[in-house]
């Protein structure tokens, strides 16, 4: 995070005594990145947040990963991954499908109406993308309400569950990086507030309400951790009392939330490549959105993408709403994800070239997951993918 927050009662100064009201010791813990060298913040408990009294092991959602071979475009439909009957009976956390990964990120898909087990992940951020629904996110640091539209920036080993509130599911589209996630560093300025050029700014961002002050013994946690070799592995520990008795905390470090239609376009007389739609960057991908915005005026102006190869990374877009100009007569539509692969040369299906011409303004929705690494193909992968996508170009080619 770029900027200062607190919640709670706290010391005057960090590391020195903080009493409870029967003069106890209220226990302080540090939550930060990079070894002490980078953000970070002091949580204060009313026990010790190390005492477990079990570990055992967490068998993790199916995270088998095999190649995109032969190299192929693929389009999924996350639509087709749950009924409603299952996605009644599931949470986020033990009921996301894995769709695509690798040493970098994971993306995954959720519809849940139960609330979640405790969980954190070690492995890295999440990001987490509301397509539908709402939420509560309790968190070790407070309450985080989820929307529609709204990111949800969970940084690595917060401790939270998702509750989905109203009677509707929960459908959301899950970022897990192997590194943390932050605004593009050229948003920023050396100390780390958003800059006037960047699309969004600190008025945007949303972190946690009130303190949850829970009390509770032998409470259950789900955690994802890095495992032998550079696997994914879980762990299910108890502790001794519930992690979210934190009186208060401060610093730069806690999640929070962005809502997409917080997000200012970038326009321009003539297409502006995808970087102009930047919002978040992790290592070894970024994290672009295409929202709602007026597009090119330059008389002679293509709208839609030019034909592009990404001879460095892997295309990933999850298509959240509106209708998306390049993908007409692709069976692209609300909740598709499509995979375009370093190596193949992509873009407009057939005809959306010639009618963009004279567009004014496009009315699309999609969050984009640009890799610099190869993607593999998860279980949801397979389970949801639409035949026919990788010949869509040549089918539709004009005579």
């Amino acid at each position: 995070m770029a900027y200062y927050r607190r919640a709670g009662h706290l010391p005057p100064k960090r590391h020195t005594q903080h009493r409870r009201p029967d003069g106890g010791l209220y226990y302080e813990e540090l939550m930060g990145e990079e070894g002490f060298s980078s953000d970070s913040s002091l949580l204060y408990h009313h026990f010790i947040p190390s005492a477990i009294t079990e570990a055992a092991p967490w068998d993790l959602p199916d995270q088998e990963l095999r190649a995109n071979h032969p190299l192929l475009p693929r389009h999924f439909k996350t639509q087709d991954l749950f009924d409603e009957n299952t996605a009644k009976a599931a949470d986020t956390v033990t009921g996301r499908r894995l769709l695509l990964g690798n040493d970098d990120v994971r993306l995954s898909y959720s519809a849940a109406a139960q609330p979640s087990p405790l969980y954190r992940n070690a492995t890295g951020d999440e990001c987490v993308y509301v397509e539908s629904g709402e939420a509560t996110v309790e968190t070790v640091f407070g309450t985080l309400t989820a929307r529609q539209g709204d990111y949800v920036l969970l940084p690595r080993t917060t401790t939270h569950r998702w509750v989905p509130t109203g009677n509707g599911v929960l459908r959301t589209y899950i970022i897990e990086a192997n590194s943390h996630i932050a605004p593009p560093r050229r948003y920023l300025s050396k100390y780390g507030q958003l800059l006037e050029h960047a699309p969004f700014c600190e008025r945007d961002l949303h972190g946690p309400e009130e303190l949850l002050l829970e009390s509770g013994t032998d409470v259950e946690v789900l955690v994802k951790h890095r495992g032998p070799q550079g696997c994914v592995t879980g762990t299910r520990y108890v502790y001794s009392h519930h992690p979210f008795d934190v009186v208060g905390w401060d610093g730069c470090l806690y999640p929070h939330t962005f809502n997409i239609a917080d997000f200012e376009p970038i326009t321009g007389r003539i297409h502006q490549p995808p970087p102009a739609h930047q919002v978040f960057e992790g290592a070894g991908f970024v994290i672009c959105n295409f929202v709602p915005r007026k597009v090119d005026y330059h008389p002679q102006a293509i709208p839609v993408p030019y034909y592009h190869s990404n001879v460095d990374s892997d295309e990933v877009m999850f298509y959240a709403g509106g209708d998306y100009e390049a993908r007409k007569g692709s069976g692209i539509g609300q909740g598709s994800v499509s995979l375009h692969p370093g190596g193949h040369a992509h873009g407009p299906q057939p005809g959306a070239y010639e009618r963009s011409v004279g567009t004014e303004f496009f009315d699309e929705l999609a969050v984009m997951v640009d890799t610099f690494r190869p993607l593999r193909l998860g279980e949801a992968a397979a389970a949801g993918e639409a035949e026919g996508y990788a010949w869509s170009w040549a089918a539709g080619e004009a005579s």
